[in-house]
């Protein structure tokens, strides 16, 4: 039996842990293995990939996986290594929030079993909060926490400084009444998920709890920003925030360095598998064999078949100018994608070009014209003086242009 530990060695995913025989204990036992979600937005990103995909690759190996969703500690928000706090939802929003992101989870690791903190933390009254759990908390312990003191001087208040103790909390409840022994997190759950083990241990014993925890490195950029960030916002999972087009196409525009790791961190292919993938891949760079692949396993895991061919048949449309045999969903998430501006209708094509910046001026813009370069719902023969008005709208006074062969322009038009 290959052990989980060395297989997280194998992808660079493991950063801690706390004590190597209890996890494999755990392994061998079929223990539970949770790892909480926030439900601070009613979707969650590809930032929240790595361990939704950890979770599944624990159950591969034959943990039972448990995600936590938190309708009670989502009323507080992690104050964990963020730069100030969160803004409070309110309980309907939470709610709605848990309820969409249960529903996501589920779809991509199937036997997750799914709960809800809020179940035994929203009914708990502050004298038992203060008698039950704060009792065993040492305040010089919390304050030594990096992810607390980290925050200390920026400002750090009571609501959210008691988060860790609650997400101690919810490991002991998972403990008792799920036989689940691990809790895994990002690096940056490091003192919240020992909290947990500590607040265990000081009701159990520390030699009887059974309770282990593992961390995984944070997946970034080569720059250091956290993978998932764009200019243009997260890239959500919910196909009606980041259409399967748009999905697609950030996989298929990753650099050849960052692919390793990406395969690695965010599938459950086989190290022999990234292998092959790679050195296809090394063979044609240009190809983009790696990337493809890439964009295929995880679209197709995220959104299924259907929405991976849903994003070929964009991505094939946009490359090959038939734009117009698209429906309005799939245009308009071919212009969330493209670069964006704003002109006004009713003005000939040349101050059109200017305005919106595809041309930088009416002599580049004549240029174009005359070299029938510049293509609106497949017409490229137009005149200087020709007005640019409503029959050249694809979508919610929107225009999509093309400039020569590949550039695309997304104009707003008032």
């Amino acid at each position: 039996m290959k052990h989980i530990l060395d297989e997280l060695k194998d992808r660079s995913l493991l950063k801690q842990f706390t004590n190597e025989n209890k996890i494999n204990l755990a392994q061998e036992s079929g223990a539970g293995v949770y790892c909480g979600f926030d439900p601070t937005a009613d979707s969650l990103h590809i930032g929240h990939l790595i361990q939704i995909i950890n979770l599944k690759r624990f159950g591969e190996f034959g943990f039972a996986p448990i995600a936590i969703i938190g309708g009670g500690t989502g009323m507080i928000g992690d104050p964990s290594f963020k730069a100030q706090e969160r803004k409070l939802l309110s309980l309907d929003e939470v709610d709605q929030n848990v309820k969409a992101i249960a529903h996501q989870i589920k779809k991509l690791v199937p036997d997750v079993e799914i709960v809800n903190n809020g179940e035994w933390l929203n009914t708990m009254s502050l004298v038992d909060f203060l008698r039950d759990i704060g009792k065993d908390f040492n305040l010089a312990y919390l304050l030594a926490k990096e992810n607390i003191a980290s925050r200390i001087e920026k400002g750090l208040s009571i609501t959210e400084f008691s988060y860790t103790m609650l997400q101690g909390y919810d490991f002991f409840k998972l403990y008792t009444n799920s036989n689940c022994h691990v809790q895994i997190g990002g690096s940056d759950q490091w003192g919240n998920i020992t909290s947990g083990i500590d607040y265990i241990a000081s009701k159990l014993g520390r030699e009887e709890s059974k309770a282990c925890g593992i961390t995984m490195n944070l997946l970034t950029k080569k720059d250091g920003v956290k993978f998932g960030k764009t200019e243009s916002g997260a890239i959500w999972l919910d196909a009606s925030k980041t259409s399967e087009y748009e999905f697609y196409q950030f996989f298929v525009n990753q650099e050849d360095e960052e692919l390793e790791k990406l395969f690695n961190f965010l599938t459950t292919l086989s190290i022999e598998e990234i292998k092959i993938i790679l050195e296809e891949h090394q063979k044609e760079p240009f190809k983009r064999v790696g990337q493809k692949k890439l964009a295929q396993v995880i679209t197709t895991w995220v959104h299924g078949e259907s929405g991976y061919q849903k994003a070929l048949q964009v991505t094939e449309a946009f490359f090959n100018g038939n734009l117009n045999q698209l429906e309005q969903s799939d245009l308009k998430a071919i212009a969330n994608a493209l670069p964006q501006s704003q002109a006004h209708l009713l003005t000939n094509i040349v101050e059109f070009l200017v305005q919106s910046a595809i041309a930088s001026s009416n002599r580049e813009a004549r240029e174009l014209i005359r070299d029938k370069a510049i293509t609106i719902m497949n017409k490229n023969d137009f005149t200087e003086e020709d007005l640019i008005d409503k029959s050249f709208i694809s979508f919610d006074q929107t225009i999509i242009v093309k400039k020569g062969k590949r550039k695309y322009f997304s104009v707003k038009c008032s």
